[in-house]
């Protein structure tokens, strides 16, 4: 049987555990950013153990614009959106089906008010064998600041390159991946120029009212 990303999804997916702590600690996977040349930017973040309650799925597109709709299929407060507050332009909770056709193949749908279309296939690259070569056997942490103030600390334990999408929001096709004029970011935390898909774990800094900026976006 062939193996790939897919079997230890599906393995996360049965049993996910939270990584231990007393901050706020999310275990699961998702495609860190992709990149299109039309302008447009597709993110995916799905956390099947979560410390704030229940799991959850995130889809997050940025137009060319600049405006970032964040759809999550939980409220706010215990989703992505609780972390980059004012930094979103729109906030929507809806239903996302996120479906394994194969171990390097998943598609995400969102139907409703703001259908997103998405195809992905996954492969890997020398790079990448080499980065999951040195994070399956450890750790790799990459820290910075949200936009809301509080730090997070991620630790991708494998990543693989995104080789062909297909995606189309509203009805229009986002066309080829490929990187922008000008790189985008949310806080401190750049979208990188080519599309990545992550298994790991993710720890953000508990809420000080003192500190930090208690924000949640309006739904449009």
């Amino acid at each position: 049987m062939e193996l790939g990303p897919g079997n230890l999804v599906e393995a996360i997916e049965r049993g996910a555990e939270l990584p231990r702590g007393t901050d706020e600690r999310f275990l699961g996977y998702g495609v860190v950013g992709l990149p299109f040349k039309s302008g447009h930017i597709l993110c995916l973040r799905r956390w099947p153990a979560s410390s704030l309650g229940q799991s959850y799925t995130s889809v997050w597109h940025r137009n060319p614009e600049g405006h970032w709709t964040f759809i999550q299929d939980a409220p706010p407060q215990l989703a992505c959106t609780r972390y980059f507050g004012r930094a979103v332009s729109q906030q929507l909770q809806r239903q996302i089906r996120l479906t394994w056709t194969g171990p390097w193949n998943f598609a995400v749908e969102v139907a409703g008010d703001y259908q997103v279309h998405w195809q992905v296939s996954l492969d890997e690259t020398f790079t990448t064998q080499l980065l999951n070569l040195v994070m399956g056997s450890g750790r790799m942490s990459l820290t910075g600041q949200l936009p809301h103030g509080r730090t997070c600390i991620t630790h991708p334990r494998y990543m693989w390159n995104v080789a062909s999408p297909r995606a189309r929001v509203h009805g229009e096709e986002l066309g080829e991946m490929g990187p922008l004029a000008e790189q985008a970011r949310l806080g401190d935390f750049w979208i990188p120029q080519q599309g990545r898909f992550f298994i790991g774990q993710a720890f953000l800094e508990n809420f000080d009212p003192d500190r930090h900026l208690a924000i949640f976006a309006h739904e449009g």
